[in-house]
């Protein structure tokens, strides 16, 4: 997903997404660790992710 499109959302939906990627970051750790994992860029892309909702959570809760 976008940081534009991330933006676009409320504090509640970003909670559900964080979640959603949570349990992404997990299914990847356990397909790499029973050697199922063939596409390994998907780590980064979705610690990257994971980091831009942390930052706009962060900036939605100081602003209010």
């Amino acid at each position: 997903m976008e940081l534009q499109e991330l933006r676009q959302k409320n504090t509640e939906q970003l909670v559900e997404h964080l979640a959603e990627l949570r349990r992404e970051q997990f299914n990847l750790r356990m397909q790499k660790g029973s050697g199922q994992l063939a596409q390994t860029h998907q780590f980064g892309r979705v610690r990257r992710e994971i980091a831009q909702v942390k930052h706009l959570l962060g900036s939605k809760k100081q602003g209010q």
